[in-house]
């Protein structure tokens, strides 16, 4: 009845090859007389995401989270995580091979600093680092008398006998009736962005898609096209269309002509022909600190040229929705939301025979949204957590790791890309009676929730600044979470969008357009763990007699939260008056897409609460 399409249960973690790989590599490195050589989870373009061929990290030691960096020394190898995976990361590798050490403990840079070998020589892929993070690992490297030396041929790519091909995915061509602006204009905005520089090297593949309203096939989840481009500034070089270098097989002819309409197109490996070119002719580009490969920045410099290394100002651009983006991603709120509703439905009727696995649920919940005849895919492998699971941030279940869905709490985060929109919701539910603990913890983590939602606060506010807002009702307990309460969305794009975020390291001011989600969690290791995700836009706010322009935020995901796990005690009149007006309006909103069966059960779980 059920199945998935999107996206697979089976392990691609194998600790039992790390001594074998590790054999093969630290052979390699010896034959380059290396010391050691670093592997960090990436691609060309820093992607999230990356396609099977660029799994280097994965292939090594087993570890498959988004984000890790391997030290491979000639007897000893560590893998640095951060918070999300410093529990996984201990399953997934041969920890008799690979130590885990946890970036909030220890940075790679002070490893570097306190434990390599002095001379020692290290060796990096120049393609899959920026320049800002090897300036500070040659730091770390020179306190210890270490060496940093890049390596053109990854030794890895050498001894991967069976590596995956490079991607060839399609590249479609995304409407403006979704986009609500076109590419011409998108280039206008960025070419007026350039100041006196006299071109813009674009190495996001994110920000490619948006500026050329273009969508790929390139990895799982993200609809990527990995590609570059260069934008130049037509005050400093006139009469040059942008550059988009891109693997022509991925193009049909009808897009080949419309894009050159836009754009010159070249393959991929004229890139660094042209930045040389730009090099000698003394030209200055900027570059896109979070993505660029430190590769790619040296030869420009090599080749007489100036790099102004900095933020992206496409970021920006792309994270402030324009209104047709709007109204597409709350159309596909409200799509998606009847789908989850579904799913939350046939979950009720289903967890409570204790037959249900994790694995189930989330081939149930893609498939209600399936059936929606709208989704493209899901905007991320979906976490489906029983028990001790749920304490897991980040779990991926597998076939290995399928619990059965027993009494207790059960955490459902997933998502869907459609053409109009992306989303990302997380519910915690209760299967059976929730124990007093589990009640207080999930009302503490709805406080926060709550708090977010209901936010004002003047322009020019940080996601740092209302971070705590989130934290405050666990503070209050002695309790925290040790991630981030609000990334970036992008629209059918990126799940995990910047330059916006609500976290201690949120740095970038909010402006109204952004999306971002809105997720305070609770984690009880190796119990249980609960999560509530809505996704928030940034809107203005009216104030009568307000002396500053305020911003708040407008909730656009729509689904109940469980209330069985809610304990009134703990909510005061505004946050119970918040949370009865949302379970209203998802009731208003839904009802025209949800069967009868399911409309029935949905207003019977969002009764209104009352002050006890």
């Amino acid at each position: 009845m059920f199945e998935s399409r999107y996206q697979s249960f089976e392990s691609v973690a194998d600790p039992s090859f790390g001594r074998e790989r590790l054999a093969l590599l630290r052979g390699r490195l010896a034959e380059l007389g290396l010391d050691g050589f670093l592997v960090p989870r990436a691609d060309k373009h820093q992607n999230e995401y990356v396609p099977p061929s660029e799994e280097r990290l994965a292939w090594l030691s087993g570890f498959t989270g988004s984000a890790g960096l391997a030290v491979v020394l000639a007897g000893r190898a560590v893998i640095f995580v951060d918070g999300r995976y410093v529990l996984a990361v201990r399953d997934q590798v041969d920890l008799d091979c690979f130590e885990p050490v946890a970036l909030v403990q220890t940075s790679p840079e002070a490893w570097f600093a306190a434990n390599l070998p002095q001379g020692a020589k290290i060796g990096y892929d120049p393609w899959l680092h920026t320049p800002a993070q090897i300036e500070r690992y040659r730091r770390a490297c020179a306190l210890a008398g270490a060496e940093l030396v890049p390596v053109d041929d990854n030794p890895i790519d050498v001894v991967w006998v069976d590596r995956p091909a490079h991607p060839l995915g399609k590249i479609n061509a995304h409407p403006k009736k979704f986009a609500g602006e076109s590419a011409e204009s998108k280039l206008a905005r960025i070419q007026r962005s350039l100041g006196t520089n006299d071109a813009l090297l674009v190495s996001d593949p994110h920000a490619v898609a948006w500026a050329f309203n273009i969508r790929g096939r390139d990895v799982a989840h993200t609809p990527l096209p990995l590609a570059y481009a260069l934008i130049f500034n037509p005050e400093r070089i006139p009469d040059i269309k942008p550059r988009l270098y891109v693997d022509a097989r991925k193009l049909d002819v009808a897009l080949q002509e419309k894009l050159c309409v836009l754009a010159d197109l070249a393959e991929p490996p004229l890139l660094e022909l042209d930045l040389k070119e730009l090099g000698r002719n003394s030209k200055t580009v900027s570059f896109d600190h979070a993505t660029v490969p430190v590769k790619l920045a040296d030869l420009l410099k090599e080749a007489g040229g100036c790099h102004e290394v900095g933020p992206d100002p496409i970021a920006l651009l792309k994270a402030c929705k324009n209104k047709t983006e709007l109204k597409g991603m709350r159309e596909a709120h409200r799509r998606d939301g009847a789908a989850m509703t579904t799913f939350l439905h046939w979950f009720a009727v289903n967890a409570p025979s204790g037959r249900l696995t994790e694995i189930e649920a989330a081939e149930a919940l893609e498939t209600f949204r399936r059936d929606t005849g709208k989704l493209k895919d899901v905007s991320f492998p979906s976490i489906a957590a029983a028990g001790p699971n749920a304490a897991i941030p980040h779990y991926h279940v597998t076939v290995k790791t399928n619990r059965r869905i027993g009494k207790g709490i059960f955490l459902i985060d997933s998502g869907g890309q459609y053409e109009d929109g992306t989303t990302d919701i997380t519910r915690t539910l209760s299967v059976g009676r929730p124990t007093a603990l589990m009640r207080d913890r999930f009302t503490r983590v709805l406080k926060g929730h709550i708090a977010i939602a209901r936010a004002v606060f003047p322009k020019g506010t940080a996601g740092s600044q209302i971070d705590a807002f989130a934290r405050m009702a666990l503070w209050q307990a002695g309790l925290d979470f040790d991630h981030g309460t609000g990334h970036g969305v992008g629209s059918y794009l990126s799940v995990h969008e910047g330059p916006q975020r609500i976290a201690k390291t949120g740095g970038v001011a909010l402006e109204p357009g952004m999306i971002l989600s809105n997720e305070p969690g609770y984690y009880n290791a190796g119990q249980w763990g609960i999560r509530i995700e809505n996704l928030v836009v940034v809107e203005p706010r009216e104030i009568p007699g307000a002396e500053r322009e305020m911003l708040g935020f407008e909730t656009i995901t729509l689904a109940p939260i469980d209330l069985a796990l809610v304990d009134p005690k703990l909510l005061d009149a505004q946050e119970i008056a918040w949370l009865n007006a949302y379970h209203a309006r998802v009731v208003a909103e839904l009802a025209p897409l949800v069967e009868p069966e399911v409309l029935r059960w949905l207003k019977q779980v969002t009764k209104r609460l009352k002050k006890p």
